[in-house]
């Protein structure tokens, strides 16, 4: 070999190294513009059936459509939603494994539990999603025909009615302290383990209040079971255009829903979470989905990564002030 050829060759292998690197970024490129190349798994917080798992089937369906790949939704009960939300956590941040989260995984979890196994905080905001309204219900109370009648009964008659909900922390829960604290009441709390059995002890005369989903309550209601006092809202809902709100009956801070976002575990690509929130909010706008989500109460809310965080600002200032003075702590 001369001392010649060593530098010819030396400058092939360059050469050759600089197609390598040049093809392998052009793949690396087509492949984060294909996203999503497969199935994306959303995993829910609670059981089927439940409110939350119906809005998650219903988004998903339509989301799969809209990426053209499949949504897969995995139910993850079990502890206040702090199983689901710290498995997505330590997932891969790669845009195939999203959580839907609520006011529970996202809020107030970090306000409730001593020691938390994941940071709502730390989690890749993708959209708000939805809010379900709750309606307040009454049974073997028959004095009490609406707000005003309940608050002057419970003043006049401190701890004598009781309230039920799927237990310390649930939304129920913390929506009932904020009713008692906002009109100087005193309704005692029975917990159960779900807002199923909660509904179920009003309607057996277990106890007399009980607040959840329109979509929950309001058959009951029509099945002559429950009594509807109050829309917990701050605006009317066209599947209960009668009921009045809280605000209308005197409590404007009487506000509680259920509200779902989906969030990606931190550090998920930016372009990937574009094309998520994009996706989610082409869902919303649906006619289709739109009136699924009327028919149930649900109210769509507005999408995006930065309303989400506005979002949960206002929601933990809120729900802060409510667990401090209740409070409410779990293990």
């Amino acid at each position: 070999m001369s001392a010649l050829q060593i530098p010819k060759r030396a400058s092939r292998t360059r050469i050759m190294l600089l197609m390598l690197f040049s093809i392998g970024t052009s793949l690396t490129s087509f492949a984060q513009a294909a996203y999503p190349d497969h199935s994306i798994r959303l995993v829910v917080p609670f059981g089927a059936g439940g409110i939350t798992d119906v809005v998650a089937r219903l988004i998903g369906q339509k989301l799969g459509e809209e990426l053209n790949q499949t949504i897969v939704i995995e139910n993850k009960p079990g502890a206040g939603g702090t199983i689901a939300a710290q498995t997505v956590a330590r997932a891969k941040p790669d845009g195939y494994t999203l959580l839907l989260g609520t006011v529970g995984t996202q809020v107030v979890n970090k306000m409730l539990y001593k020691k938390l196994n994941y940071d709502p905080a730390a989690f890749e905001p993708v959209s708000l999603i939805s809010n379900s309204p709750y309606v307040l219900g009454v049974s073997n109370v028959p004095q009490v025909k609406n707000l005003s009648d309940l608050i002057d009964y419970a003043q006049k008659n401190p701890h004598k009615l009781n309230y039920g909900s799927a237990g310390v922390g649930s939304s129920p829960h913390l929506g009932m302290e904020l009713l008692n604290q906002e009109a100087k009441m005193q309704i005692t709390h029975v917990p159960f383990k779900s807002g199923a059995e909660a509904i179920n002890a009003a309607m057996g005369g277990q106890v007399q209040v009980v607040l959840d989903a329109i979509s929950v309550i309001v058959p009951q209601a029509k099945a002559g079971k429950l009594r509807l006092i109050a829309l917990a809202d701050d605006q009317p809902n066209s599947t209960v255009p009668d009921l009045p709100t809280g605000k209308e009956q005197g409590i404007p801070a009487f506000v509680v829903g259920s509200w779902n976002a989906i969030v990606g575990p931190e550090d998920m690509p930016a372009d990937r979470v574009s094309i998520l929130s994009q996706a989610i909010s082409n869902v919303l706008r649906n006619p289709q989905v739109k009136e699924r989500l009327s028919e149930l109460g649900i109210e769509p809310l507005a999408a995006g990564s930065e309303n989400y965080v506005l979002h949960v600002q206002a929601e933990s200032e809120k729900w802060k002030k409510i667990i401090d003075a209740s409070e409410a702590k779990l293990d």
